[in-house]
């Protein structure tokens, strides 16, 4: 589960319109009907050959259970770097180890709602790597994630633009935004990490 080190209670951190933190609040209190705007990221992990981790939510996930969706989704704790959060989300939720993590869309939000329960998120985007004997391997944790499957990126791109293939509300446009970048992970540019939300930092990673 998305567990705050040491086993603390978890916290997510809560920003103004223009990306400013103004509080934390406990996870496991944050989704409702009135969800406060807060910090998230998504990240898409691809293998050597270009595949795209394509994992489908928990059924009883208190938000979009069942839906597919990226490779990873989840929360910076209050001053935890994005890298550090994803890899810490792919570790627990995935047993995965990522490597090569650059920042694509700085500036992502989006607003979504299923069965009452509303998402609203600052969650800028990131890319990484996952090592091919360890990708052949995955594991998800069946608390987070109910399945995991590999997918080519072109088709599963263009399935999604298309309307043809399901995925979650911010999957979908973040897709939109990533296809228009380039049509390869590797033609994405990197994005300058001056241009995130004031609350979220970044580190540098080991080469």
């Amino acid at each position: 589960m998305d567990t705050a080190a040491g086993g603390a209670e978890e916290l997510v951190v809560l920003v103004s319109p223009d990306g400013r933190a103004v509080g934390t609040a406990p996870k496991a209190t944050v989704h409702h009907a009135a969800t406060p705007l807060h910090l998230a990221f998504s990240a898409y992990l691809f293998d050597e050959a270009g595949r795209l981790l394509l994992t489908r939510r928990a059924l009883d996930k208190a938000t979009f259970p069942g839906v597919w969706t990226n490779s990873a989704c989840g929360h910076p704790a209050p001053g935890e770097p994005l890298e550090a959060a994803v890899r810490r989300r792919a570790r627990d939720e995935l047993g995965l180890t990522v490597t090569g993590l650059r920042l694509v869309l700085p500036r992502f939000s989006y607003r979504a709602e299923m069965d009452g329960v509303v998402e609203w998120e600052l969650c800028p985007v990131l890319v990484g790597r996952v090592e091919p004997a360890v990708a052949a391997d995955t594991r998800p944790d069946p608390a987070e994630v109910a399945e995991a499957a590999w997918v080519e990126w072109p088709s599963f791109a263009a399935d999604v633009v298309a309307g043809r293939r399901p995925v979650s509300s911010w999957c979908r446009e973040q897709v939109a935004e990533l296809t228009a970048l380039g049509p390869t992970p590797e033609s994405w540019p990197t994005a300058d990490p001056r241009d995130l939300p004031p609350a979220a930092t970044t580190e540098t990673e080991d080469p």
